[in-house]
């Protein structure tokens, strides 16, 4: 029989670096926390801070209604809540873990198959920092499990409901993180490349952040671009792939690997020559999203 539960109670069910900060939040906003993880040291530092320990994921899900689980992927959220799975009917899962949508989607599946409610998270943070200004959460599911409880999970970050397809909050969160993860590398190639130069990355920086500024108006104009099949002239496809070819000179003058640029100046020159093809422009959009060219 499952204990009697607040109603600002949580159990949260793995404990890296992200699932500790949302044990922290809920602490911090008052709320009472139940925690499970495989290595029982994360679990004593986060008792120390005044979480309850479970002995095991049944007893987690026992000690509240709403289970958070922050986790690597969504294959381990059948490793784990497979070990009691005759303890989820009547409970709620927020997966907050990253994973494909088709993934999230039929991890919901199989969570509802079980008799629980689910939710499915994209956590949109500064790191494992959920509390930094801009830290935010999606979240997608049902509209009325998301409703009811909201207000408890409200301390993790601000909330972005997106709506009832389960995997929509993972097409969102991969979409940012494929902004993301090109820029850390860019990022890295720059300043390598500032370095190797011989000078200075502080001095380097303040110059990035100005340009960075600029981002917002890009992304808005591009995205008017690409809902009508994308920006390119022949023109302007070639002086992308010109601009590539300087950045790629720049980088392995001084022996910076400057293999992102070869990958994005393939792109211009795979545009150009579709476009040439085709006697009329074809945009890199146009080529990611698998056109017919």
């Amino acid at each position: 029989m499952s204990a009697q539960t607040s109603p600002r109670s949580v159990s949260v069910v793995g404990l890296g670096p992200m699932g500790q900060s949302m044990v922290r939040a809920f602490l911090d906003a008052g709320v009472e926390v139940t925690v499970w993880n495989r290595s029982t040291d994360k679990v004593d530092a986060m008792v120390e801070l005044g979480a309850k320990p479970a002995a095991t994921v049944a007893d987690a899900l026992d000690a509240n209604e709403v289970t958070v689980l922050s986790l690597t992927h969504y294959a381990a959220m059948y490793d784990v809540l497979g070990q009691a799975t005759d303890h989820l009917a009547g409970k709620v899962i927020a997966n907050l873990s990253s994973d494909s949508p088709e993934k999230a989607r039929k991890g919901a599946e199989w969570v509802r198959s079980h008799g629980a409610q689910f939710l499915s998270g994209g956590v949109m943070s500064a790191g494992d920092n959920i509390a930094h200004p801009a830290s935010y959460i999606f979240y997608s599911g049902p509209r009325e499990v998301f409703d009811a409880h909201a207000e408890l999970l409200r301390p993790l970050s601000p909330q972005e409901y997106l709506g009832a397809d389960d995997g929509l909050a993972q097409i969102f969160y991969q979409a940012l993180l494929t902004i993301f993860h090109p820029w850390l590398l860019a990022f890295d190639q720059a300043t390598a490349m500032i370095d190797r130069s011989g000078h200075s990355i502080s001095q380097f920086i303040p110059f990035a952040v100005r340009s960075a500024a600029a981002f917002p108006y890009f992304m808005e104009e591009f995205s008017v671009a690409n809902q009508n099949g994308g920006w390119a002239t022949l023109a302007s496809l070639k002086m992308m792939d010109a601009g590539a070819q300087h950045i790629i000179d720049a980088s392995e003058e001084v022996g910076v690997d400057a293999t992102f640029s070869h990958t994005a100046q393939s792109l211009w020159r795979k545009a150009i020559a579709a476009s040439e093809e085709k006697g009329e422009a074809v945009s890199t959009y146009a080529l990611l999203r698998g056109d017919k060219v």
